[in-house]
């Protein structure tokens, strides 16, 4: 597993915690409980302090870094989406960053926002809590009603039991040259889907 340590300071990880084997840690990160760390991700504490809070998913080619003049900090139960860079921002609790949205230095984004796929943070932005923000560069749209917040990530949230699932049971393996009758499900619940022999 590729972690390292960097002048003298070696990355945390509460052991409640899934880190994939491809992702890499450097330096000052700090990794709170029951948080997934995806496939790929790179998280660099070199400059500054990275932080991610309980509960907290960094999806698949996450990139989590800082300049020298800030941390990144990401509150508990956010979800970072697939491809996002997060660069010495700050997030609040339960932000959700879409998918290959960039947030950048010393931006801060409140409790319980959205940032749309694609978006382009800028540097010093504020977002006051439930703030949908989208677009490049980056702006709020509107405020999200309370009731509207569906993602936040409680110990029963989505990638909360994906990190439990995948702490006890991913292995790796060598692939099977075809399907085998009867392939089973992921518990997770996803809808089935037919194979066919291709003609």
């Amino acid at each position: 597993m590729p972690v390292y340590a960097f002048e003298g300071l070696v990355p945390v990880v509460d052991p409640t915690t899934f880190l994939h084997p491809t992702a890499v840690l450097i330096g000052d990160v700090v990794i709170g409980p029951g948080c997934y760390i995806g496939p790929g991700a790179s998280l660099r504490g070199d400059f500054g302090r990275v932080v991610v809070e309980g509960n907290a998913s960094v999806q698949d080619n996450c990139t989590l870094h800082t300049s020298s003049e800030s941390d990144c900090i990401v509150g508990f139960g956010c979800t970072i989406g697939h491809g996002a860079v997060l660069h010495g921002c700050r997030l609040g609790r339960n932000v959700l960053v879409g998918m290959n949205s960039v947030v950048l230095d010393d931006a801060d984004i409140g409790d319980d926002s959205l940032v749309a796929a694609l978006s382009l943070v800028k540097s010093d932005m504020r977002a006051p809590a439930r703030s949908l923000i989208a677009g490049n560069p980056a702006k709020v749209a509107r405020e999200i009603p309370a009731e509207k917040v569906f993602w936040q990530m409680g110990d029963d949230g989505e990638y909360v039991r994906l990190a439990r699932r995948s702490l006890a049971d991913l292995q790796e393996c060598e692939p099977l040259s075809a399907v085998e009758p009867g392939r089973g499900r992921p518990a997770g619940g996803a809808r089935a889907v037919r194979f066919t022999r291709a003609n």
